[in-house]
């Protein structure tokens, strides 16, 4: 069974509800905001609007020949057949997703281990996405595909128009490589289909009026029979209006067959369920915000706040071990298997067939260490053989249920990434390397800590040349995001590298609060009427930059999207004197409406809910209501997507337009696919990255 995480759900698990008829809570009052008339996502006077827009900035930006190098360079990497492709066990076949030129919206393939451990390996097409797009007149974008235990034949394809994250689901014959023309089939939605067993889903989706939450997403789950009518598909169970997100899903590990039912409330508030044979819940009763996973004969609960249970209080971003059985029979009995310190962190475990691996975070770098039973409330810790001492490190099983490898990934700033396949016990055996895409000579990697405003030490990586003069005139990019108790650690980017690196450049991430780097604490502290710690903290880091003499307020550009961008629009009104150029893309910035636009409304408990008293303090970060026309501004690029139905292109449309009619030196790009990544392909996210790189190297360069 896959663990609930909730980063997860911050970076993709809320997918799907259709653009054109999102659902409300309630409707918020836009009489006197003369720009809400740019919420009408496809309206022709709005879609004029953009393109009139769009072709101001490419005009000003793209025309160069340096644009039209750097798009070729950055597409010719995501293009690359060197990349290293990731795949998936599907029962003796190993799986991959893959993009290139010659398969731009992507093809689904499959090779054999013996071939996968080859420079070049053979594959072979499963399913052609340009083909199918061809065929159908469409333009799909791979969603993932779900297939069934043990015999693998069957299985549950996502594809979704544009990338939005509204997508339909398709039954697919894996052994002749077909969609099932009388197989299961959801229509384009947000929610998904999930194997029960053969012949039975678990789906949750759009089923008319009243089916979903005010977030959009999927209310209601039902259980549904091959064969019959969507319509005849029996309730498992019922959320409400309020809730965020239902669904129910089988865990097939041999020997544990179980089904549950999730209920998420909100972020880091969830109930889960065990349903039994005759339809009935059991409630896993712990707390809402800890992090549940079911693992064969095993509870495993990530705390995000301290629990006292059995006679023990656990501190907050712990990991609990129980035996499930035991656990539903009312016994309290855990194990501690990690504990946190004011330095460390859980990044996440991963299973293997008779051991679990911890990814331990110690100031935002990783470490690793196996643990196994002995049985009872004993288990052992041991170092992970071959561990690298370097990089960000990922870990991965393989197959959970028959084997104790893992693939390892290791990466940072200036290292290509590299893929091993590791034995438990045994050295790592390298399979792949990604190629070196930038020039990294000459380049050094360091961590420094800028004191914020309330005295909290805050990491930040620095990538810079190692001859870097110590006056102020380097072109600096600083990146963030800052939310969700996501963690940004080190990985090599092409993009980054040919974009801005290779240029003598120098690129700042910073690790402020409201991201997971360590863990729920630093989450927690950049929560609602605090969120103004995240924009201290990277001010802080602004601050610091200029400083140490790296860089000055004129040649110091920020960049940030989704919640990202609801960060650099709070710097770019907050704090204009730090910055010379501001990227804001795929933002949020309306916070006194951004409940009521598509997603919205799922992420009240990382803001608050401005129709409440909460908008005392929201609307001191709402950088739509920051935003002053007597004011000074640095030179700025928003850039959203069309088919973004996560965060509504609205935020980014109506914050252009209302500084452009406030004679600030401001761009807008808007993509008319590409969902709330920005981009449905490798040609669309070139050109969306060479515009960024190119606008702030125009401006931080001068």
């Amino acid at each position: 069974m896959p663990r609930l995480t909730h980063a997860c759900l911050a970076a993709g698990l809320a997918v799907a509800g259709a653009m054109t008829a999102p659902v409300h809570a309630k409707e918020a009052d836009v009489s006197n905001d003369p720009y809400a008339w740019l919420e009408d996502v496809e309206g022709q006077k709005q879609l004029d609007w953009v393109k009139g827009v769009n072709a101001k900035a490419e005009a000003e930006i793209a025309s160069t020949p340096a644009f039209k190098q750097l798009e070729a360079d950055i597409r010719a990497i995501l293009d690359s057949d060197a990349k290293i492709p990731g795949v998936q066990k599907i029962g003796d076949f190993y799986y991959n997703f893959w993009k290139d030129k010659q398969h731009e919206r992507g093809v689904w393939r499959r090779t054999t281990l013996a071939e996968y451990r080859k420079a070049q390996p053979q594959w072979e097409t499963v399913l052609d996405l340009d083909a199918l797009n061809k065929a159908e007149g469409k333009n799909w974008v791979w969603h993932g595909a779900d297939c069934r235990k043990p015999d693998y034949t069957r299985c549950l394809v996502a594809l979704s128009r544009g990338g939005a994250d509204a997508d339909e689901t398709r039954e697919f014959d894996l052994a002749n490589k077909v969609f099932l023309k009388d197989g299961f089939y959801r229509p384009e939605a947000k929610g998904a289909l999930g194997w029960k067993d053969a012949d039975t889903v678990y789906v949750y989706s759009d089923f008319g009026a009243g089916s979903l939450t005010s977030s959009g997403y999927p209310r209601i789950v039902k259980e549904w029979k091959r064969g019959t009518p969507l319509a005849s598909a029996s309730v498992v169970y019922e959320g409400t209006a309020e809730d965020m997100y239902i669904a129910a899903f089988h865990d097939d590990t041999p020997g544990f067959q179980r089904d549950f039912v999730s209920r998420t409330i909100a972020f880091y508030n969830d109930e889960l369920y065990l349903r039994g044979a005759d339809g009935k819940l059991a409630k896993i009763d712990v707390q809402n915000s800890a992090n549940k996973g079911v693992h064969k004969e095993w509870l495993t609960l990530e705390l995000r706040e301290p629990w006292t249970v059995g006679g023990k209080t656990y501190a907050a971003g712990s990991l609990l071990i129980a035996r499930f059985d035991d656990f539903m029979a009312g016994q309290r009995n855990f194990t501690t298997l990690f504990e946190p310190t004011e330095k460390t962190s859980l990044a996440g475990f991963t299973w293997t067939k008779n051991h679990l691996v911890l990814n331990i975070l110690d100031d935002v770098k990783n470490k690793l260490s196996v643990l196994k039973s002995l049985g009872g409330s004993k288990w052992v810790s041991s170092e992970f053989v071959g561990a690298p001492s370097f990089g960000t490190i990922g870990v991965s099983d393989v197959d959970s249920d028959d084997s104790d490898a893992v693939w390892l990934t290791v990466t940072d700033y200036l290292t290509p990434t590299t893929l091993s396949l590791a034995e438990i016990g045994k050295q790592p055996e390298q399979l792949k390397s990604m190629p070196a895409f930038f020039d990294a000579s000459g380049k050094k990697i360091e961590q420094h800590f800028a004191t914020s405003k309330d005295g909290t030490k805050v990491p930040y990586f620095l990538v810079r040349p190692e001859g870097l003069k110590y006056d102020g005139s380097t072109p600096t990019l600083l990146y963030g995001y800052g939310g969700f108790e996501i963690s940004l650690t080190p990985g090599y980017s092409g993009g980054v590298g040919k974009g801005w690196l290779e240029k003598g450049g120098v690129y700042a991430v910073a690790n402020i609060r409201g991201g997971g780097e360590y863990g729920p604490r630093w989450h927690q502290a950049a929560l609602k009427a605090n969120r103004h710690k995240a924009y201290e903290d990277f001010a802080a880091v602004a601050q610091d930059l200029v400083a140490r003499k790296i860089t000055s307020p004129k040649h110091l550009g920020i960049q940030g999207g989704s919640n990202g961008g609801l960060l650099t629009g709070n710097m770019l009104t907050q704090y204009p004197e730090l910055f010379g150029a501001v990227v804001v893309q795929v933002p949020l910035l309306d916070m006194k409406r951004y409940n009521h636009l598509l997603a919205g409304a799922s992420w009240m408990a990382e803001y608050g809910n401005p129709d409440t008293a909460d908008w005392e303090f929201i609307k001191t970060f709402s950088p739509y209501h920051l935003f002053d026309a007597k004011k000074d501004y640095p030179a700025t690029l928003f850039m959203t997507s069309t088919r973004d139905d996560r965060v509504h292109p609205g935020h980014a449309r109506k914050m252009a337009a209302k500084m452009l009619d406030a004679g600030k030196d401001v761009r807008y790009y808007e993509n008319i696919e590409g969902g709330h990544g920005g981009a449905a392909n490798n040609a669309q996210a070139a050109h969306m990255s060479a515009l960024a790189y190119t606008f702030l190297w125009q401006q931080l360069a001068k």
